[in-house]
């Protein structure tokens, strides 16, 4: 079998080199195993294309993407799983958290009959903020895209052929894996391994690169344009309650300001009609929108490989 190993480097001239040279020393043990490594540099601000020339000349399976800016870290992974074709794609950090000696769990998993694993960690190599953005990230997939709630996700997964195939048609700037994921295959699920320390610097993620990737979930669910549809109902609802009741109290004779009453019950109906039909509207936006989204992910400007003529773009 042929497995595609994607890895997203951000300012990681420290780690890279490392992290293929032991995933190498891993996947070795898994027999008739190819492995192909893909490594697209984000954009860095130190050195980090350098080490990656140096390991495409040390290493004849492994693929160097540059991009001419920097799109983030789940639309640099579907840059890297274009370029090659496998059976199976695996997705993993550039720092050695995601250790390559876990690599064989998720296999395991996958080989009982799922088509997306993730591995989630026992105890969690993080800061208490990354942790927080991580369950907040959870929680959102969870409640817009109908994640199940036993179900966690990470940056370390492995995929099947077909799953690849569907997402890397995806042509949205706006790209949530986890979303595109769960849209791709109902059997998603997640096993426990353990979360390495980070060998070199601190984690790349700030608040701001957490906020768009929390944002990026809203690309997949208009959940929130039929926020008005819902709340129009309730109102109406509530105001056809009023106007019972406001009945049934006129017929017993009961002593109470009916114009302050009555103009209650039309500011219900009429501020509900207005959210009703606002959110119908906003419905029909939504679904233009998950269309019509048409920004580029990501620009590369150079692919090199081993031995080969470097691609200029």
């Amino acid at each position: 079998m042929k497995v595609a190993i994607i890895i997203p480097c951000y300012n990681s001239e420290g780690t890279i080199y490392e992290v293929v040279k032991e995933t190498t020393q891993y996947m070795k043990k898994m027999k008739d195993t190819e492995v192909q490594f893909v490594l697209v540099n984000d954009c860095s601000k130190d050195n980090t294309f350098g080490i990656i020339r140096k390991i495409v000349e040390d290493f004849d399976n492994v693929i160097g993407v540059d991009l001419a800016k920097n799109a983030g870290q789940h639309n640099a992974l579907l840059a890297g799983m274009r370029q090659v074709e496998a059976d199976y794609y695996i997705g993993m950090d550039d720092d050695m958290q995601t250790h390559p000696s876990q690599i064989y769990i998720l296999f395991e998993k996958l080989f009982e009959g799922y088509d997306v694993v993730y591995g989630t960690y026992e105890h969690k190599k993080a800061s208490n903020f990354r942790k927080l953005g991580s369950w907040f990230n959870n929680y959102t997939v969870a409640k817009m895209l109908g994640k199940p709630k036993e179900m966690k996700i990470s940056s370390f997964w492995l995929i099947r052929r077909f799953v690849r195939d569907y997402v890397v048609n995806y042509n949205s700037k706006f790209t949530n894996l986890q979303g595109l994921f769960l849209r791709s295959s109902a059997k998603v699920t997640n096993v426990k391994i353990k979360h390495f320390e980070r060998k070199v610097g601190v984690s790349n993620y700030t608040i701001k690169k957490l906020l768009v990737l929390w944002s990026s979930v809203l690309n997949y669910s208009i959940i929130l344009l039929r926020a008005p549809l819902v709340l129009g109902g309730i109102l109406v609802g509530i105001s056809g309650i009023h106007i019972i009741v406001l009945i049934i109290m006129y017929l017993f004779k009961y002593n109470i300001n009916y114009s302050i009453a009555i103009l209650v019950f039309l500011l219900e109906s009429i501020g509900g009609c207005i959210l009703f039909f606002e959110g119908l509207l906003g419905e029909y936006i939504g679904r233009m929108f998950l269309v019509e989204t048409r920004d580029p992910q990501s620009v590369i400007r150079e692919i090199i490989k081993h031995k080969e003529t470097k691609e200029q773009r």
